[in-house]
Formats: C-alpha cells, structure tokens, sequence
C-alpha cells in the first residue's frame, strides 16, 4: 500500500493518501512519478514541502535500501542515517533508515517502520512496548535509546492459517465484531503452563474443538487468534521479556491494541496504550534533529 500524510509543524493530520501503488506493484523505476501524482495537490498548494519517508519503502525491494542502524540506538543515531534525495521537481525526500538487533539469534532481527513508531512515543522513560502486527515487535526502551526487540510472526501466521483446512469450516462466516469468549479461550490454551505442548500441537485444537462441538464455525477464527497471540505471549514470558506485574505500552491501531490489551492482561501484565500518531511525531522527531544537525 500507498500511504501519505500531510502534516503541519505540530503533527496534526491535515489530510491522508491511501492506495494500491505499494512496493509490490510497483516497479522501481516508478515510484518517483507515484509519488509525484499522488501528491500533486499538496504541492500546489503548499509548494514543496520536505517529505520523509519510513518503513518497507527503504527495504530491498523498495524505492532505496536503507541500512540498519544497530541497537542499542536514539534519535541521534537514527537521524545520523537518513538519506536525502533531490527529485525531479527540485523537492527532496529523506528516507528514514531501519533498525537492527546483532543479538538476536540464529540471525539478526530487523525492523522498517517500527523504530519510527517508537521514537514518536518517546524514548524516555525506561519502559517495555509492543507493537502488534503482521510481525509483531517487542521492544525495550532504555536510557533513551532502543536496546533490544524481538520479531514474532503472529499477524502472518494467523492470515495464512485462517484461510488453512484447519480453520476450513469458519471460511465465510462473517463476524460483526469479536467473539471476546472464543478469543479468551484461546488464550488459556496458550498460556497453560501445566500442558508442555507447543504451537503446532495446539493449532491442530481449532478444528478439535469445533469437531468435538466445543467451538461454532464462527468462533473458529477467535479462537485461533487466541492461540496464536497467547503463544506470541507466552513466547515473550519464556524468553523473560516479562514477568507477572510488569508493565507493557501498546502501539497500534484500535482493533489490534485492544486484542493485545486482552492478552496482556490474560498474562498478568499491566496495559497502557501509546499514541496514535507514534509515527508522524517519531519523523517529526527525527526531521527536528536533521534540522538541528544543519
């Protein structure tokens, strides 16, 4: 996907561009003109105003591959790696880099857009985050620098299991909002401590539980949410990202943060929710160093 927003000083949104013009449609050699017609009404009305540009636009198969910057890192470090690039109509764009985390095994970590989400949250104080997604982060926050994350494939393994024939008979069924008690289910049979199994094992429990006439076909895909972002937390707990108690920041939209904001609390963590504009306060954040920097 294409998305631009037009913003004044403070943050504020004036207005947004959302479209299908993503990095896998179009090829390289056609993101400038995209962007170009996208945003033509804005510089006709405003002139060329500085565009900066964060997440999978400065990946591999992006508009210019964007190093990482290694934790632990601030904005400091983060600004120090922006690319500039003059365009056609004499504007310039400013490409934000990624992030990456060497400690992280068997492989490095990596993270394109997220570390923009938390540089607008603040990097002060010391505090633990987590940003749902299709690859879902967690992250630590401290003496104002990002330390450490973690990448959990939740969002993605849960789009392709829904559509699986272990969730077959729910494919269909349509859903006015969440089944929270199917949801809840789910999140027991991940944080179960007393039951060894892993994720495999329980996965196969989506279709058991509608085949034993425990689940409805439009529980099903609740049901499986659970599981997969129980297991992303308990997951989280075994490699000591948390312990009972502990507080947990949430950065996302309003339907995944409340998700997440269930499960928190499923695991004894204590939820709070971060900004909606994470991500036009941390460029803005960045934009204000860049310019302190000239």
């Amino acid at each position: 996907m294409f998305r631009a927003l037009l913003v004044d000083a403070a943050g504020a949104v004036l207005d947004r561009i959302e479209t299908r013009d993503g990095i896998q449609s179009v090829p390289k050699s056609g993101f400038e003109e995209v962007l170009a017609r996208q945003i033509a009404p804005w510089r006709a009305a405003h002139g060329l105003l500085p565009i900066y540009a964060a997440g999978m636009i400065g990946s591999r198969n992006g508009w210019l591959e964007m190093p990482y910057v290694e934790t632990p890192a601030g904005i400091e470090a983060l600004a120090g790696a922006v690319r500039k690039i003059t365009l056609a109509d004499g504007g310039s764009i400013a490409f934000l880099p990624g992030l990456t985390d060497k400690s992280v095994k068997p492989f490095p970590d990596v993270m394109r857009g997220e570390e923009t989400q938390l540089a607008g949250l603040g990097l002060e104080p010391d505090r633990m985050v987590v940003l749902p997604g299709t690859h879902s982060k967690w992250a630590r926050i401290a003496g104002g620098r990002i330390t450490r994350f973690q990448t959990f494939m939740t969002g993605e393994v849960f789009g392709l299991l829904s559509r699986s024939f272990v969730s077959q008979p729910a494919q269909g069924q349509a859903r006015a909002e969440p089944d929270w008690s199917a949801f809840a289910y789910g999140l027991d049979a991940a944080h179960d401590r007393s039951q060894p199994s892993g994720l495999l094992s329980r996965l196969f429990s989506v279709r058991t539980g509608w085949l034993a006439g425990k689940l409805l076909p439009e529980q099903m895909t609740d049901y499986l949410s659970g599981v997969v972002v129980g297991t992303e937390f308990r997951e989280a707990w075994n490699m000591g990202w948390f312990g009972t108690g502990d507080a947990v920041t949430i950065i996302g939209g309003a339907g995944l943060a409340e998700v997440y904001r269930r499960a928190a609390l499923a695991f004894g963590l204590v939820p709070g929710f971060g900004p909606a504009d994470a991500a036009v306060q941390g460029c803005l954040a960045i934009a204000a160093r860049l310019d302190g920097a000239d």
